[in-house]
């Protein structure tokens, strides 16, 4: 049993999320949080899962104290499996060869949908965040895992701007617009795990972390979310899953 104070939020997300993934997968990480957690995962229990960077970089072996500062990074490309151009890249997941899609965002809403472009109004910006990139592509065409703090601000009952399409306004909104593929599967913060509802597609509460109680939850969220039937608590990360989170990220650029 590890000690709930010896992690910080940075590394509960980071764990949270490699659990999500499975053998044989193939994910679209992006830097940060996604990509320790996809190399987590691929150390740990999925040494067949294959990583994909935007920037046509296909199946990277991130060493210790390595980790790349942009999805860009030409250091990614030493002992990779093949290096592409984006535009090819960014085929591999419009052909349907890519399962995951693993980003993070500074607004999400009730639906799923990320903004990374605009706080405020986008015809005068309060603030202008980094934008799409591939963003949208993957969004649109992948199953899709989010990491991200949990904070009202965050958390919004309507994004300033859909960067990346969740499942747009409910229902069956997504596909009527033509998004027939993919949709948001999980959304990883540092109070518990959340899943969509298969019929409004409304956000839902599927696991809390230990000690997190639902009134927490709800404070720091923008809008009202459903719930599952049976919420389930996460077990805390092992000692073994910090001690290789650690070895990645020695310097805690991500996980502090």
């Amino acid at each position: 049993m590890t000690d709930i104070a010896n992690f910080t939020a940075g590394e509960l997300l980071a764990v949270m999320s490699s659990r999500l993934l499975k053998e044989g997968q193939i994910v679209f990480a992006g830097v940060g949080v996604p990509l320790l957690s996809a190399t987590l995962a691929q150390r740990l229990r999925c040494p067949g899962l294959t990583i994909l960077f935007e920037g046509g970089v296909v199946g990277p072996i991130i060493e210790p104290g390595a980790l790349p500062p942009s999805t860009n990074e030409q250091r990614c490309t030493k002992r990779a499996n093949m290096v592409l151009s984006s535009t090819d890249v960014l085929l591999l997941l419009q052909r349907g060869y890519v399962d995951i899609g693993f980003m993070g965002g500074a607004q999400i809403d009730m639906y799923g949908n990320l903004n990374s472009s605009y706080i405020g109004n986008p015809a005068n910006p309060k603030t202008r965040l980094p934008g799409t990139g591939g963003g949208n592509d993957i969004s649109s065409l992948t199953h899709m895992i989010v990491a991200m703090k949990h904070e009202r601000r965050r958390f919004v009952e309507k994004v300033d701007f859909v960067t990346s399409p969740g499942f747009l306004n409910g229902g069956t909104t997504r596909r009527d617009q033509g998004l027939l593929a993919g949709g948001m599967y999980r959304v990883v913060t540092d109070l518990g795990i959340f899943g969509f509802d298969d019929r409004s597609k409304k956000m839902k509460v599927v696991a809390l972390h230990p000690g997190v109680s639902i009134e927490q939850v709800h404070d720091n969220t923008g809008f009202r979310l459903a719930y599952d039937q049976d919420i389930t608590v996460t077990e805390l990360p092992t000692e073994r899953e910090l001690g290789v989170l650690r070895e990645l990220d020695p310097e805690r650029l991500y996980i502090a």
